[in-house]
């Protein structure tokens, strides 16, 4: 591929729907062109999803936002949740919160699920991507660490695999380290390849 061609196809033609830091960070790595364009959007869901279905449904109620304004450009959406023993874990309310979240996943394996959506020409592209992460046993002194110093309240699960506790109590992952980050850059940059 024209690397060359690429970069210049992608040039400002991305809106990142999204404030999350670590998805900005990886747009940057893969070299894509953006614009943060954001949004409140309601993001509850029906009972009835499985954590795939969740991940996507949040994704394109999301995009749908945007289906209005936007046709030349790629409106890029996404939703990260931690699923265990049939429970969801989202975002935390407070630090009690994330440190019993952090609980639940010591010494356990959960899986992150990130669904996506990408509209262009008002179309939704759809797809996920789900990584299983092993938690070695943590102690109570490395939680409240963790939750005190890096106050993971904006975050699926109460924890950021690229810090302190990822660190040090993710002992391996299946699937894409950056679909836990928050986006599954592979999958992500060949979906771009086939719209552009």
């Amino acid at each position: 591929m024209d690397y060359g061609l690429w970069t210049s196809k992608m040039n400002k033609k991305i809106i990142l729907a999204s404030k999350s830091p670590r998805r900005q960070e990886l747009l940057r790595l893969m070299d894509v062109d953006f614009r943060i364009v954001l949004k409140d959007v309601d993001e509850s869901y029906p009972d009835n999803l499985t954590p795939e279905e969740i991940a996507i449904y949040i994704a394109e109620k999301k995009a749908r936002a945007f289906d209005e304004e936007i046709n030349d450009e790629i409106v890029l959406t996404a939703d990260t949740i931690v699923a265990i023993d049939g429970k969801i874990l989202g975002k935390p309310e407070n630090a009690d919160h994330a440190s019993e979240m952090l609980g639940i996943l010591s010494g356990k394996v959960h899986r992150v699920v990130t669904g996506v959506c990408l509209l262009y020409k008002h179309k939704y592209n759809l797809f996920h991507d789900v990584s299983e992460v092993f938690f070695r046993k943590l102690t109570e002194q490395e939680i409240r660490f963790y939750v005190d110093k890096y106050q993971p309240l904006d975050k699926a699960g109460a924890y950021g695999i690229q810090e302190w506790i990822g660190l040090i109590g993710i002992e391996r992952i299946n699937g894409s380290y950056t679909n836990v980050v928050g986006l599954p850059t592979e999958k992500l940059y060949q979906q771009l390849k086939r719209l552009i």
